[in-house]
């Protein structure tokens, strides 16, 4: 296959600007310098870790490992010591990657270790004729279920889905794209960085996320945003105060939202006060992207969008069986197929062979349904958000939203847990707007109600100061548990 990044190789983008990490950038053809340098220093490794901090440090070492044919296996820098421990001793790397002067944990001091010189120059490897099947990340999954897993993302899979974005966003190299998403997730990796250069334009990492960051870098040129929820949620409560936020924000091509389902009230509070509608996608490690709204489509909030060119994507019942019908109300679960999938868990040939169903197809365990236009609605996962109750199958993530539109409500989860009667009873975990006069259980199961249906309503409501979130902002909905 082609080059995974044509402009590296292009003396005509030489001069073009390809990083920016606060003061710190680089150009095309610096990046090239470097990246060919830390290709040299890789002697021929099958496998290298990188500390995945935010620094341009990390955006050379995965860019001068993949165009040397390493596979690039992506430290959280927030790793405890076991988690740590698990991944190099699953992975086996050869080295680790690193900016100079970075004091690793103890799980790394038996690995080699090579420091990543960005001002270094050495030739580009040509990595054109490498086979499209070769593995280019390995990247740990949240491990909810026991320990990480690590997914194998081949050469193919990261060309298929930064094209089909490209197609579905209309993203070219004259766009610059801000965003401050840690780099050891597909998000803030492969999308927010490898993607900006596959197109041959730039990414402005801000290091760490603020709405001044946001509105000084909008203002100042970039033309695209990619964020998760609790970001655009702290942009949506700034912009009343904020307004060179919102001019910011109405100015620029496309903002993004993903990891996680952006609240409707979030989207309505940016829509009235920009004028702009963020774009939803949806995707995971071993799938990348699956839908994404189009650019020139309807952002409709609470949707996904629809399949990316190349994708396939079926809702299935329980037993398997397609959806009969995409009716905007059946819940199944998403399974998809097509070059944008891993190829494998890494020594783990039970769980690669549980994840797909006999004729190919990836099982997601994402719940949802699907409008009658083919945009596709997220409601949960099949593990945590699928609820039974009374004869129904519930999606929390609708009582969610539906929750977050009471003036009471910060934050809100849902959760089933068993009652005796119902089988499952729906439990709304919320964080009161004020502390001292929280909603009543009356009040909200009256609200959703209202906006649902009698049977969605919450039969138990539990306050909470805050909800358990993770790096990327996910509610970690195994963390919510009876006193």
């Amino acid at each position: 296959m082609s080059s995974l990044f044509p402009a590296l190789a292009d003396p005509r983008a030489a001069h073009r600007p390809a990083l920016r990490f606060g003061e710190r950038s680089l150009t095309y053809g610096e990046l090239a310098g470097a990246a060919g340098a830390v290709g040299g220093a890789l002697g021929g490794a099958r496998r290298v870790a990188v500390w995945a901090v935010p620094a341009p440090e990390t955006a050379v070492a995965v860019t001068g490992a993949l165009l040397a044919g390493a596979a690039v296996v992506p430290l959280n820098p927030k790793s405890g010591e076991r988690e740590l421990g698990h991944i190099l001793t699953d992975s086996a790397p050869d080295l680790v990657l690193t900016a100079p002067g970075t004091r690793l944990p103890a799980p790394l001091d038996a690995l080699p270790r090579a420091d990543v010189d960005v001002a270094a120059r050495a030739a580009l490897p040509d990595d054109g004729a490498r086979d499209a099947e070769h593995p280019a990340l390995i990247v740990y999954t949240s491990g909810t279920t026991g320990p990480p897993k690590g997914a194998v993302l081949p050469r193919r899979a990261i060309a298929a889905t930064l094209d089909a974005l490209a197609d579905a966003w209309q993203w070219t190299g004259d766009d610059v794209l801000v965003h401050a998403l840690p780099l050891f997730h597909v998000h803030g990796l492969v999308l927010g960085t490898l993607g900006p250069l596959r197109r041959g334009g730039c990414v402005r990492h801000l290091g760490g996320f603020t709405t001044d960051g946001v509105a000084r870098e909008l203002n100042g040129g970039a033309t695209m945003l990619f964020g998760v929820p609790t970001m655009y949620h702290r942009v949506a409560e700034a912009l009343p105060a904020e307004p060179e936020l919102a001019k910011a924000l109405a100015g620029a091509r496309l903002l993004v939202s993903g990891s996680a389902a952006l609240p409707v009230h979030d989207h309505e509070r940016i829509e009235a006060a920009t004028g702009r509608r963020v774009v939803e996608r949806y995707g995971m490690t071993e799938t990348l992207m699956n839908t994404s709204v189009r650019a020139d489509g309807e952002a409709r909030p609470g949707t996904v969008g629809v399949p990316l060119p190349g994708v396939g994507l079926r809702l299935v019942e329980e037993d398997g069986s397609p959806v009969a019908s995409y009716d905007g109300e059946t819940v199944g679960e998403i399974q998809v197929r097509g070059p944008n999938l891993f190829t494998e868990y890494l020594n783990r040939p039970d769980a690669t062979a549980a994840a797909f169903t006999a004729d190919g197809w990836f099982r997601t365990g994402d719940m949802a349904v699907r409008e009658r236009d083919g945009q596709v609605r997220i409601v949960g996962r099949r593990a945590t958000d699928l609820i039974k109750s009374g004869g129904y199958k519930i999606g929390a993530g609708e009582i969610e939203n539906a929750l977050l539109e009471h003036p009471a409500v910060r934050e809100a989860a849902v959760t089933g847990e068993p009652d005796a009667d119902l089988g499952e009873r729906i439990v709304a975990w919320v964080v009161p707007a004020e502390p001292q006069s929280p909603p009543t259980l009356q009040e909200l199961a009256d609200h959703v109600a209202r906006r649902l249906a009698p049977h969605k309503r919450p039969r138990v409501v539990r306050h909470l100061d805050a909800l358990p979130r993770n790096d990327m902002g996910k509610i970690m909905k195994r963390a919510l548990t009876r006193d």
